[in-house]
């Protein structure tokens, strides 16, 4: 249908646009026939909008920046502000007024710690999106990532009186970073804790299998409904059930998208009032 010299010249266009070299000004308009001027008006429009598209990722990147920098002072400004008042009403004589005053205060530090968690989350998701930020996995011990979330993830389960329990014994390797990936499993331990019932316990471990490590954590909390399951990995997604629990629906998000630059993926089993499982899938590194 097309001559060999027509089909070689629109070969070079197309590796010059796939090399990011392809320029209009190449080629003469007046000795390219009608389908040749079609493909390079075509390569001229696609060159365009990667150009535009990385000049977008650049004001994302720069306001992305912006907004972390600027809440970050105000917001440690408030909680050392929030400390030292706290510590003047507790020096003062007993009375009515300084428990209110107390309560109200601890409900202010409450709702700056639920704040700055929300800039934390939203600063990490348009980071990502934006593919700012680089997940880099390297060859490491499976047992150094479960460690570290656990140590992390102790204090809350104190407070609730639950139990986490690391049921892995193995050496096994896989390939992860471990900031990113400590922070996907933080999450969906985070959540394990969270809809738990005083004095649960949750417990994690991981199988190996040929290709991938799966580490498990599963709890004997409140469930999750089946027709929820395929929706709680969405931005800003929450059940019905949990509405009234600290929480904005990124975490598990976060959780998908960071597995998901890993070449990993999660999947979840549970059902309402007999706890929950989710299983973190983590490509195998070879020894």
């Amino acid at each position: 249908m097309f001559g060999r010299k027509i089909l070689d010249r629109l070969d070079h266009m197309l590796d010059d646009a796939i090399a990011g070299n392809f320029q209009e000004s190449d080629y003469d308009e007046s000795q390219l026939s009608k389908v040749e001027s079609k493909w390079k008006h075509y390569l001229g429009v696609s060159v365009l909008t990667k150009e535009n598209m990385e000049k977008e990722k650049e004001n994302v990147k720069s306001l992305v920046s912006d907004i972390s920098h600027q809440t970050k002072t105000p917001m440690a400004n408030i909680q050392l502000y929030a400390s030292l008042l706290k510590e003047k009403l507790e020096a003062g004589e007993d009375s009515e007024e300084k428990q209110q005053n107390l309560k109200l205060l601890n409900e202010i530090t409450r709702q700056t710690e639920k704040l700055s968690f929300l800039i934390q989350s939203l600063t990490k998701m348009s980071r990502l999106e934006s593919n700012i930020v680089e997940v880099k996995p390297q060859q490491q011990k499976i047992s150094l990532l479960l460690e570290a979330a656990i140590e992390d993830a102790g204090a809350k389960a104190g407070q609730k009186g639950i139990e986490i329990i690391n049921e892995y014994e193995g050496c096994g390797y896989a390939d992860y970073d471990m900031k990113w990936t400590k922070e996907a499993l933080g999450n969906v331990l985070d959540n394990a804790v969270k809809y738990s019932y005083p004095g649960g316990k949750v417990r994690i471990s991981a199988m190996e299998y040929e290709l991938y490590t799966a580490v498990s954590v599963k709890d004997d909390g409140i469930g999750i409904k089946e027709e929820d399951t395929a929706k709680i990995f969405g931005r800003f997604y929450r059940a019905k059930e949990v509405q009234q629990e600290d929480g904005v629906g990124i975490g598990l998000y976060l959780t998908r998208e960071i597995l998901r630059k890993e070449n990993g993926y999660i999947k979840v089993k549970s059902s309402p009032g007999k706890g929950t499982e989710f299983v973190l899938f983590l490509q195998r590194g070879t020894v």
